[in-house]
């Protein structure tokens, strides 16, 4: 049976949707989830759609082996999942400290995902990162694949690898990202991105001054302390693009 919905969840998480879309974090690919409020075995994640394109009414809730519940269950609505609902589900299964996660393709991250350069925190808003993004390749779990997580099995290997981290490359696919709420989450995704640009740029004009270990710590507080900021942002520029203001 499926559990009620908060309003003010899934409003959020479509707003994820939206945002991460206009941030070119998403595209046509990629998705956000966010756990159940008081299910913590349970998520929300649209169905299989292009994010930008994502309302409440596409908003299905699984339990974590990836199945669907309520009528979608039954197969009445007759929605499609993401086949990479498995990030999700394994991911929450091992980690009750998160209530959401994002996985992109986001462009500027995929080259720290193919080569020996480590994604590292070049300014102190990417402090979250800490010392380096570590590099999940599937190939060393699982062979030659399609590098599509589509099985309890390979989202598994994924969550075991991120431990407690709160973001993972993944060779030749993208990336995941985590948070304790869905602004957080999304703060997440979106400075990976940027870090991974701005690095890039900076590793052309020569050596790079890192934060350290230290000063990430006391960044990644600090920019925890004033999520609410950016988000607020966000939600109003898509008032904004949507013409609600």
């Amino acid at each position: 049976m499926s559990a009620p919905l908060s309003s003010a969840t899934i409003e959020d998480l479509v707003a994820a949707n939206q945002i991460l879309y206009a941030q070119r974090v998403l595209d046509a690919y990629g998705h956000v989830s966010a756990r159940h409020d008081t299910e913590p075995g349970r998520f929300w994640l649209s169905r299989s759609l292009a994010p930008a394109l994502v309302s409440a009414a596409d908003i299905m809730e699984f339990d974590l082996d990836g199945n669907a519940l309520g009528r979608d269950a039954e197969g009445g609505l007759g929605r499609k999942p993401y086949v990479e609902r498995y990030i999700h589900s394994e991911i929450y299964r091992r980690r009750p400290d998160v209530k959401a996660i994002v996985h992109s393709h986001s462009p500027a991250v995929i080259p720290f995902g193919v080569t020996p350069a480590p994604l590292r925190p070049i300014f102190h808003m990417a402090g979250f990162i800490g010392t380096e993004v570590p590099v999940f390749d599937i190939r060393e779990f699982a062979g030659v694949t399609d590098l599509l997580v589509s099985n309890p099995s390979l989202g598994a290997s994924l969550a075991t690898f991120l431990k407690d981290r709160p973001a993972a490359l993944m060779r030749g696919h993208g990336s995941v990202a985590v948070g304790n709420s869905i602004p957080q989450a999304v703060y997440r995704a979106v400075y990976l991105e940027v870090n991974a640009r701005l690095q890039a740029e900076a590793m052309r004009l020569g050596k790079i001054n890192f934060l350290t270990p230290e000063e990430a710590v006391l960044a990644a507080a600090s920019n925890d302390q004033h999520i609410s900021r950016p988000w607020a942002l966000w939600k109003r520029e898509l008032g904004k693009k949507f013409g609600s203001e």
